[in-house]
């Protein structure tokens, strides 16, 4: 079994690392200064340089397929890439993306949003979560009543991610209630103009999700998104696209909080002595480091099986439930370590503390993550021994 990086994952992931070092940790201190002040830790237009530099060295569409402009990486190297970002807070991501699903657009559709969207002139949201529907999904109510060629959208969406932003949105309804998920979901997309609105949801994190108000919305049907019926299938190819991207991400996150802990523990001293000798502080070090490097190779595991082709649901659902059970908990062994000053806002650790605490909930809660782990095993669709077996 080999471990080891290939030379071009190696110059990819040290490019990325420098990148975050350069780039984006001298901005922290002002981030935090402004979200402090409720204000966004970074400016459309400051994100979107951002984003510009890291082309200019061809960063650009990193998960984008190569006919569409973009660098086509691999899921390892996706995962890869995520760890690097998650060493700071600075809400930063590599511009020329699209949502997967998009690519189901037939080719007009694609002109007017996909390719747009790779470009960064346009900006979508994914639109399934309900007041009444989270983590069952099928339990969605927005409908989508038939009228001549048109359909009209009405309902509610909650907690989404960029819909105060978007200009569009891939949203899901109801369009034939006796099949309900299967078979009677619809996706359709939906400018802003059409009339949809959206209202800010504020949160413990800095993370602003919204709601979406759909009132008499209007679409022709040339506006449906794959084939009438089938969105529940785009649903859940968008859910699972990627889940072990959210955990890749916290292990940059607590890789930077264990150093920052070492660092504190070498240096604070109590009572004539460095905490580091302290046998209490030792065993958060260790059980933290131990954790960490379990979950990078659950991670990887998770997203080499995607290379593999294999179906990779069961290992992205054990990196997603223990990504964020063991962030949150090294995450708190790192704000004890610091003490009072871990609890100020002078320390980025108390925001790291909130950020992480979603990665317990959004695109599918613990419980879910348990449900499914539980059932693959209990059913015997997926064996003890794992691919390995």
């Amino acid at each position: 079994m080999d471990f080891s990086l290939s030379t071009e994952e190696r110059e990819v992931r040290d490019w990325v690392r420098t990148f975050v070092q350069r780039e984006l940790i001298p901005l922290e201190q002002e981030v935090l200064r402004r979200e402090r002040a409720h204000q966004p830790g970074l400016t459309g237009e400051e994100l979107k340089d951002l984003q510009l530099k890291a082309k200019e060295s061809g960063f650009w569409g990193v998960f984008t397929p190569e006919e569409y402009g973009g660098m086509g990486l691999s899921a390892v190297m996706a995962a890869l890439l995520e760890a690097e970002l998650g060493r700071t807070f600075v809400p930063f991501r590599f511009g020329g993306a699209a949502d997967n699903i998009l690519f189901h657009a037939n080719e007009e559709q694609k002109q007017t949003y996909l390719l747009p969207t790779i470009s960064g002139e346009r900006k979508s949201c994914f639109a399934i979560t309900e007041p009444g529907a989270g983590s069952d999904a099928k339990a969605i109510r927005t409908t989508a009543r038939k009228d001549g060629t048109d359909w009209i959208i009405n309902g509610e969406k909650t907690f989404i991610t960029g819909g105060n932003e978007a200009d569009f949105t891939m949203v899901f309804a109801i369009t034939d209630p006796e099949k309900g998920a299967n078979g009677g979901v619809t996706c359709f997309l939906v400018d802003r103009e059409a009339g949809w609105k959206s209202e800010y949801i504020d949160t413990m994190g800095e993370w602003g999700p919204a709601s979406l108000i759909f009132q008499d919305v209007r679409v022709p049907e040339t506006q449906i998104l794959g084939e009438e019926g089938r969105g529940f299938e785009l649903a859940m190819q968008w859910i699972g696209q990627g889940r072990y991207l959210l955990p890749a991400r916290a292990i940059g996150s607590c890789e930077r909080l264990i150093s920052m802990a070492i660092e504190h523990a070498n240096t604070r001293e109590t009572f004539g002595q460095k905490i580091a000798e302290r046998q209490a502080i030792q065993w958060m070090i260790a059980d933290s480091g131990v954790e960490l490097e379990a979950l990078r190779w659950l991670v990887l595991n998770a997203a080499w099986q995607v290379d593999q082709g294999v179906d990779s649901r069961h290992a992205q659902s054990m990196a997603k439930l223990y990504g964020g059970q063991k962030a949150n908990e090294i995450v708190d062994r790192v704000l004890q370590i610091h003490g009072g000053m871990g609890y100020t806002r002078e320390l980025p650790i108390e925001r790291w503390y909130r950020e992480l605490r979603l990665l317990r909930i959004y695109e599918g809660t613990d419980e879910i993550q348990r449900r499914t782990i539980a059932r693959n095993l209990l059913k015997g669709h997926v064996k003890v021994g794992g691919v390995l077996g």
